[in-house]
């Protein structure tokens, strides 16, 4: 249903713009123009032909004199160059275009205007050079009653045109201005809209895919190729040349085409692409050196354009290929590629019928018609499709989003479950423990029946029922800290540390250790739990006082560093050897100096305590010569 869809949208497509061609053949087409038509070298004007709104196009009654023929008639676009058909001959050379205008009426300022000469040239009016230059040539005068000969002489030595190849036009200054204007304005905007198009995708090349970039070049391409009708208004340098510039974009543009065609479908990595992309990128680089060839090899000419007509032919068959394969895939894109492939066949045989029968008043050629096409139906795919994508993203975006919710429910009651076992489990276990405790105690005070090897298991079950209950006891903190809970608030650093000494330098003078405190010297603040700051400095305090003697001393420090908040606490203990300080933070793990006292706790929790904070903690220790804590805090304004 979705092919039959498809099909019918790109038929009714190919009949609107079949309709839309053969409109502007009748419409906007030179050769189409109501009479007088020249004739014999001449052509007879009056009044009523410039009361109208289109100019008078000098097609017939032309007389071409070059080498081989001398006053020949012959009309403007007959022949793209002076071969006329002689493969033999060089299509290059001299040669001069003459016809007499026979005016009937009063005087009038009149314009000629002369497109696309590609050639240097020289017009005159009865012997009175006018004009002279290359590119578009122009010349204005008083059209007097009688006969004027009007002149134009040519000169080509290098490109694929030669001679006067575009019908000339005559009319009032204000009718030749209003049809150059309405001209320029399309082209401007045929130039400037896929350039903004360009420009634009350059930021979608990353994130977009080969589609983007190709759409980008396939905008410059287009730009490229219409900014040629500038080249000849200006009469910018080259102009001979710029024939190799417009081929060069052109065949860019026919293989952007095919290859977003291909990418559409979804065959850009088939074996058929593989065969066929090196074809379509080997033909144009045997074009090119063949268009330098035509001055010096007369039937370069007649080769080149047969393998231009073989090559536009060629990627259409391509791109038709590639939209097959997509429509039999059920590419979300084939409509597209198909109506694309549509237009650029029609574009291409409108092209090819109408040669030398058709040349736009005021607008673009057929292909340039079919380009501007191409683009917006690109255009317009790659639109919806960045839509399809979005809204893709989304969906997927909020249904990501609604499992990730989910998991978090799943992931915090099994945290509440965990919370839950492990309290009751240490509730549970410490009535055992204990009582295995105080049954290996009245056993030993009893002494009945106690030898040696019974004294020795006695001696293993009650180091088994300390380690028991010392890991309950652990469980017992970590189950106090989880109960914590709340949102953080905002504390000082100035008020925590003065909490800190009142609350700890007693303690420590009855164990004979001094406790120092250096307050940093301005104010900081922090977000912190109030129990939770209270249970990480218990921890590091507590372990200080362990491992100092007597007159030694605990220092509590702090600084500010950028938008850190530093927190030392030193001590001049024990020390911790070097193969343990890695280890200090492991839950569960006990120094040998803690043997049959510590949990392995302590340190841990004063880490996870940290890292709730978005902060860190770090030690350095020296046997004999004491350990310093350094605890990192982000600070908050």
């Amino acid at each position: 249903m979705k092919q039959q869809k498809a099909l019918l949208q790109s038929l009714a497509a190919l009949t609107v713009v079949a309709v839309f061609f053969t409109m502007i053949f009748y419409m906007d087409n030179k050769y189409q123009t109501p009479p007088p038509y020249g004739k014999s070298g001449m052509i007879t004007l009056t009044e009523r032909e410039f009361e109208r709104d289109t100019p008078v196009f000098l097609i017939d009654g032309w007389l071409l004199s070059d080498g081989r023929v001398t006053d020949k008639p012959t009309y403007i676009g007959e022949f793209s160059n002076l071969q006329r058909g002689d493969i033999s001959v060089s299509p290059h050379g001299r040669a001069r275009y003459q016809m007499l205008l026979r005016y009937v009426g009063a005087p009038q300022l009149v314009s000629v205007d002369f497109p696309r000469l590609a050639v240097k040239y020289e017009i005159s009016l009865d012997g009175i050079r006018l004009d002279e230059g290359e590119g578009n040539g122009q010349i204005t005068f008083l059209l007097t009653p009688g006969d004027h000969k009007l002149t134009v002489e040519t000169l080509s030595e290098q490109g694929y045109y030669s001679g006067m190849y575009f019908p000339p036009a005559l009319g009032t200054e204000e009718t030749i201005r209003r049809m150059g204007s309405i001209q320029s304005f399309a082209y401007a905007l045929a130039f400037l809209v896929p350039l903004s198009l360009a420009v634009f995708t350059m930021f979608l090349w990353r994130t977009g895919g080969g589609l983007s970039r190709w759409f980008g070049f396939l905008c410059c391409c287009y730009s490229v190729y219409m900014f040629r009708y500038f080249v000849y208004l200006f009469s910018m340098a080259a102009v001979q040349y710029w024939f190799l510039v417009q081929n060069v974009a052109l065949y860019c543009l026919c293989f952007c085409v095919v290859q977003l065609t291909a990418l559409a479908s979804g065959s850009d990595s088939g074996r058929a692409w593989r065969r066929i992309r090196p074809a379509l990128l080997l033909l144009p680089l045997v074009l090119l050196p063949l268009s330098l060839l035509i001055p010096f090899m007369p039937c370069a000419v007649f080769i080149h354009g047969r393998l231009t007509d073989f090559y536009y032919i060629f990627t259409f068959c391509c791109a038709a290929f590639f939209t097959l394969q997509g429509i039999m895939a059920q590419s979300r894109e084939s409509q597209y590629t198909l109506t694309c492939c549509l237009v650029f066949g029609a574009g291409l045989f409108t092209n090819l019928i109408f040669s030398n029968r058709f040349e736009p008043i005021r607008f673009f050629w057929q292909f340039e018609w079919c380009g501007l096409l191409l683009v917006i139906l690109f255009g317009a795919m790659m639109v919806l499709r960045s839509r399809r994508i979005l809204r893709e993203n989304a969906i997927l975006t909020n249904h990501l989003e609604e499992q990730v919710k989910k998991r978090t429910e799943e992931v915090t009651q099994l945290l509440q479950e965990r919370k839950a076992f492990f309290s009751d489990m240490a509730h549970d276990l410490k009535a055992p423990v204990f009582a295995t405790q105080s049954f290996i105690r009245a056993i030993r005070k009893s002494g009945v029946g106690v030898d040696m090897e019974l004294q020795g298991y006695l001696d293993q079950a009650e180091a088994r029922q300390q380690e028991m209950a010392r890991r309950l006891q652990g469980l017992s903190a970590i189950n106090a800290l989880d109960k914590i809970e709340g949102e953080r608030v905002r504390m000082s650093l100035h008020e925590i540390l003065s909490e800190v000494y009142d609350t700890y330098h007693g303690e420590a003078e009855v164990r004979s250790v001094h406790f120092f405190l250096e307050s940093p010297k301005q104010e900081a603040f922090l977000m912190a739990w109030p129990e939770k700051i209270n249970i990480l400095f218990e921890n590091l305090i507590y372990n200080a006082l362990r491992a100092t003697p007597c007159n030694g001393s605990i220092t509590v420090s702090a600084w500010m560093k950028g938008s850190k908040i530093y927190v030392a606490l030193k001590d001049t203990g024990c020390g911790i050897s070097p193969e343990e300080l890695p280890h200090i933070f492991q839950r569960f793990y006990v120094g040998e100096n803690n043997r049959g006292t510590g949990t392995g706790l302590g340190l841990y929790i004063a880490r996870s305590i940290m890292a709730e904070l978005g902060g860190t903690i770090s030690a350095q220790s020296a046997v004999g010569k004491g350990t310093e804590f350094i605890m990192e805090f982000p600070a908050c304004p």
